[in-house]
């Protein structure tokens, strides 16, 4: 039993060892990497790449400007036509029904004189009077 804790012991020891032997090598590895993918890429075409990076940039904070300014501008005049349009809208939708109350009225007035006076028409004219206005009312 003595003789297997020795073992363990040595087994273990060396592991220790390794840890830092290890981590060397990994470091080894990776500036080997890096130095193997620096050949691969141009510094020339780095620089261009981030010249072009920042060209691009300035481009995009350009047009961001832009576009903050045009749509401050589009809420500002939105506000000042808002109440307008919604008042006209309003407006619209009352002369709207005013007149379906003329015509409906125009109607009946007319069927009344065609029941008085038939002869006062012609005979295309007392047929079924259509409603050809097309409906407002229905969204499209």
């Amino acid at each position: 039993m003595a003789e297997l804790q020795t073992h363990q012991e040595k087994l273990e020891l060396p592991a220790m060892a390794e840890e830092p032997a290890e981590g060397e090598s990994i470091r080894e590895a990776s500036v080997e990497i890096s130095r193997e993918f620096k050949t691969l890429i141009d510094n020339r075409g780095v620089d261009s790449l981030k010249q072009l990076q920042h060209l691009i940039l300035g481009r995009l904070q350009d047009s961001n400007a832009v576009l903050s300014h045009f749509n401050e501008y589009s809420e500002h005049c939105f506000a000042e036509v808002s109440s307008d349009f919604t008042r006209n809208t309003r407006l619209l939708m009352s002369m709207k029904t005013d007149l379906d109350y003329i015509f409906l009225k125009l109607r009946g007035m007319r069927s009344k004189l065609i029941a008085i006076y038939p002869d006062a028409f012609s005979d295309d004219s007392k047929g079924e009077m259509v409603d050809r206005r097309p409906n407002l009312d229905l969204s499209q």
